[in-house]
C-alpha cells in the first residue's frame, strides 16, 4: 500500500482536497519516508524457522521392520495413516480386483468394533473423520482427529487394517457397490478415469502398473473372504507398511505403535510369506480401443456434444530417477485443460497445450497433459478431445505436440513452468492430509524424505537441455495410444507410431481414389 498512499498525497493536496486534514498513517513523523524505519520504535523481530529440524520428518523402523515417520506441523488437529505397499499391480497371481474390494471394505467391522457405525461414533469424540484410498501401488487407511486421541485413532488403524471381520453380508455389500460403481463409470461424461484405465493397459499389457485398478464385473462375485486372507496374508505384512503421522510428536507416535502394531497378531495369521510379486514394470506399448456411442452422455438442457477421446503416451521415469523433476517441469509446461477454463496466468492459460492447441483450434474441446509415476516406471500422456469427424487432425496436432517438445524451449515459458510447478507443490503442501500422503508415500518408497525445500532447488536446477534430453529418450519408445468413442476416423497403431517418429509429427498422407 505504501505507493498508493505515496502516490495520491501529492494530486490530492494540488486539488485542495485534503488540505487540513490529518491522517493518522503520518502526521507524527511528517519528515520520515515510509520505505525507513520510524525513530526511536523497537525493531520488529519476524517469526523465523528455528532450525531445520522443525522441518524434518523423522523415521523410526520397529523390531517387526514397521517405519513410523512423523512431520510436526502446528494446529490441534493430526492426520495418522497407515500407508501398504499394495495395491492392483500386485495382483497378478490374483483374482483382479481385490484391491478394489479392500477399499470399499475398509473401516467396516472389526474385532474390537461391532460395525462400521460404531468406528464413526468412536471417532466423533475426537472430531475425526476417515478414509481409505486404494491405488496401483499403495493402499492408504487415514484419520484426520484431535491430537489427544493419538492412542484411539492408532489403536483403530491397526484394527482396521489387521482385524477385520470381512462378513458375508458386508461382502455382499461391497460387490453391489462396485457394481454400482462400475456402471457410473462408463455413464459418467467425464472419460478421464475409463481413459487412464485403458493408457495403463496399453503401455503395460497384462503386467503391474497395467492391470486393471477396477474389479471387472465378472470377478465379483468370485472374491469372498478366504480369496482376501489368501492376499492379506502375502501382502499386509509390517515390512511393507509405513505408519505416518502429521501435527503430533513423534516420540507418542512411535509408543502408540509399539503398543498396537509392534507383535500384534492379523485374523488371517502370521504364516511365511510365498506368494509376494516383485515384478518389474515392463512397458510393451500399444493400443486400447473403445467403440462407444457417446451421443448421450450428457443429456439436460446443455449436453455435451458428442465428442471422442483420444490418450497418447510414451514412458517417461520412476520418480525416484534424476529425471523424474524435468519430466514433472516439462508437464507443466505442456499444462493445458479445457476449452472452457476461465482463469489467467495463473491457471496455466501460457502452457504450450493452450497457446499451440485450444487457442489455434476452436473445435478442439479438451487438451491436457498428464505424468503418472511410479517406484519403477512412468508415463507422459496427452488427452484431447473433439468431434468423431476431426479425430485424425486431432491425433495429428498432439503428435506434432509430442515432437516439438524436443525442440526450443524458451527461457521465459521454462521459468513460468519451474515457478508454477514450485506453486503448486508449495501450496498443495498447507494442507495436512496431502502433508501426511507426501510423508507416508515417499517413506514407503525410499525410507526417508525430500523435504519442499529441496525439491523447490532440483526444480529451479532444470535447464532446457535437460527437457530436451529426456524427451528425445522418450520419443525413442513405442507409443501407447486409448481411444474412446467413434473411432470410424482413427489412425492406425502404425501411422500415430511413424508420426512420432518423424521430424514434424504429421501422419502419412492417405490417398483414395474414390471418397
Amino acid at each position: 500500500m505504501a505507493w498508493l498512499r505515496r502516490g495520491a498525497s501529492g494530486p490530492a493536496r494540488r486539488y485542495g482536497l485534503a488540505a487540513g486534514r490529518s491522517y493518522s498513517g503520518g502526521g507524527a513523523y511528517p519528515s520520515v519516508s515510509l520505505t525507513c524505519p520510524l525513530p526511536g520504535v523497537p525493531k520488529a523481530v519476524f517469526a523465523a524457522a528455528e532450525g531445520r529440524e522443525r522441518f524434518e520428518t523423522r523415521v523410526t523402523v520397529l523390531e517387526n521392520g514397521l517405519r513410523v515417520a512423523s512431520q510436526k506441523k502446528f494446529g490441534q488437529f493430526c492426520t495418522v495413516g497407515l500407508l501398504v505397499n499394495s495395491g492392483s499391480r500386485h495382483e497378478a497371481k490374483y483374482l483382479s480386483g481385490i484391491s478394489h474390494f479392500l477399499e470399499k471394505l475398509a473401516f467396516s467391522s472389526t474385532a474390537q468394533f461391532s460395525s462400521k457405525d460404531e468406528i464413526l461414533l468412536t471417532l466423533e469424540k475426537h472430531g475425526g473423520i476417515c478414509d481409505c484410498q486404494a491405488s496401483r501401488d499403495t493402499i492408504m487407511y487415514a484419520v484426520s482427529a484431535d491430537a489427544k486421541g493419538l492412542d484411539t485413532v492408532v489403536n483403530l488403524l491397526a484394527d482396521v487394517a489387521l482385524q477385520p471381520r470381512l462378513s458375508d453380508e458386508e461382502v455382499e455389500m461391497t460387490r453391489m457397490a462396485i457394481r454400482f460403481e462400475l456402471e457410473d463409470l462408463n455413464m459418467r461424461p467425464d472419460p478421464e478415469p475409463l481413459l487412464t484405465e485403458m493408457i495403463h493397459a496399453a503401455a503395460y499389457r497384462d503386467n503391474t502398473v497395467g492391470l486393471n485398478r477396477f474389479c471387472p464385473v465378472e470377478n465379483t462375485d468370485k472374491i469372498d473372504r478366504e480369496v482376501l486372507h489368501s492376499y492379506l496374508r502375502n501382502y499386509y505384512t509390517p515390512d511393507r507398511m509405513v505408519l505416518a503421522g502429521v501435527g503430533i510428536e513423534h516420540e507418542q507416535l512411535v509408543e502408540c505403535a509399539k503398543k498396537h502394531l509392534l507383535g500384534a497378531e492379523p485374523v488371517w495369521g502370521s504364516g511365511q510369506t510365498k506368494d509376494v510379486d516383485r515384478s518389474v514394470a515392463q512397458y510393451t506399448g500399444g493400443i486400447v480401443k473403445v467403440e462407444k456411442d457417446m451421443s448421450d452422455v450428457s443429456l439436460g438442457p446443455t449436453p455435451i456434444p458428442e465428442l471422442t477421446h483420444i490418450m497418447i503416451g510414451l514412458e517417461s521415469c520412476s520418480f525416484l530417477e534424476e529425471d523424474f523433476i524435468p519430466f514433472a517441469v516439462l508437464n507443466m509446461m505442456m499444462g493445458g485443460g479445457g476449452s472452457f477454463s476461465a482463469g489467467g496466468p495463473g491457471k496455466g492459460m501460457f502452457t504450450r497445450l493452450y497457446l499451440n492447441v485450444l487457442n489455434r483450434h476452436h473445435w478442439m474441446y479438451n487438451a491436457t497433459s498428464y505424468h503418472h509415476s511410479y517406484e519403477d516406471t512412468g508415463l507422459l500422456c496427452i488427452h484431447a478431445s473433439a468431434d468423431p469427424k476431426q479425430v485424425r487432425e486431432m491425433v495429428e496436432i498432439i503428435t506434432r505436440e509430442f515432437i516439438l517438445m524436443a525442440g526450443a524451449v524458451g527461457e521465459v515459458e521454462l521459468e513460468r513452468a519451474k515457478t508454477q510447478l514450485k506453486s503448486m507443490l508449495m501450496m498443495n503442501l498447507e494442507s495436512r492430509p496431502v502433508i501426511f500422503e507426501d510423508v507416508g508415500r515417499q517413506v514407503l518408497a525410499t525410507n526417508t524424505r525430500k523435504l519442499p525445500h529441496e525439491l523447490c532447488a532440483l526444480i529451479g536446477q532444470v535447464k532446457s537441455t535437460d527437457i530436451k534430453r529426456v524427451v528425445t529418450k522418450m520419443l525413442h519408445k513405442k507409443p501407447a495410444v486409448a481411444a474412446l468413442g467413434d473411432l470410424t476416423d482413427l489412425p492406425t497403431y502404425e501411422h500415430i507410431q511413424a508420426a512420432l517418429s518423424s521430424k514434424d509429427g504429421r501422419l502419412p498422407r492417405m490417398y483414395r481414389l474414390f471418397r
